[in-house]
């Protein structure tokens, strides 16, 4: 009998992404899920105080009980390598880790396929003759912090709507109006969310979940 691929996913939030993971899975062949999250076993003290300064770059990210946190991405990377780390392991067959916002460095026994990494070499490639590309990101003051599709000749354009809290997928839209593509760049947005801006536009509107789970079922 052939041995079940054993693949975790990590999330730079809490485990188990009920939200995210089922959705993935969905699209690929039967798996083994292993699930751990960059903030787990931390109470809201310790995850207030991972809040990002004023300034600060910062990432979106869930729960376990459904709640949206806004966390500073430095700390919350060092945290992420620590937990990746500590799952290279080689009865694993493949570590993904579930945020285009954050890179990091590859693992030693296990293959890394990093969120980020995917979507945006993706996004590139489709968007070579693109003039005009638009990108949605969680938060307003991500948007600064945009460098997708940054080309000569090309404009970006990038808005914000949460996966988890503030519901403006329609303003979004409507601010990506005249894109040629759209990006929603982060893991959290699900098919239904990639819906709500796409009856909207006229442009193709890429969702990053099913970009990373493409790619999973290549590999397997």
């Amino acid at each position: 009998m052939t041995r079940r691929r054993r693949i975790a996913f990590v999330t730079i939030g809490q485990s188990p992404r009920t939200d995210m993971v089922p959705e993935i899975c969905a699209d690929l062949p039967p798996i083994e899920v292993v699930e751990r999250g960059a903030l787990d076993g931390l109470d809201d003290a310790a995850i207030a105080d991972l809040a990002p300064a004023d300034g600060a770059a910062s990432l979106a990210t869930r729960l376990a009980d459904g709640r949206e946190v806004v966390i500073d991405k430095a700390r919350t990377e060092a945290r992420l390598d620590r937990l990746l780390r500590e799952m290279d392991d080689p009865s694993l067959d493949a570590v993904v880790v579930l945020c285009t916002g954050t890179r990091v460095p590859p693992l030693s026994h296990t293959l890394l396929i990093e969120a980020q990494a995917v979507v945006d070499g993706l996004a590139e490639a489709l968007a070579s003759g693109v003039r005009h590309l638009g990108v949605i990101v969680p938060l307003e003051r991500q948007i600064a912090h945009i460098s997708l599709g940054e080309t000569p000749g090309r404009r970006v354009t990038g808005t914000h709507a949460s996966p988890y809290g503030e519901d403006r997928f329609e303003a979004a839209a409507d601010d990506l109006a005249e894109a040629d593509l759209i990006v929603m760049h982060c893991m959290g947005y699900d098919e239904a969310m990639r819906r709500r801006v796409a009856d909207r536009v006229k442009a193709p509107v890429l969702l990053s979940r099913r970009i990373v789970a493409g790619g999973i079922r290549q590999i397997l």
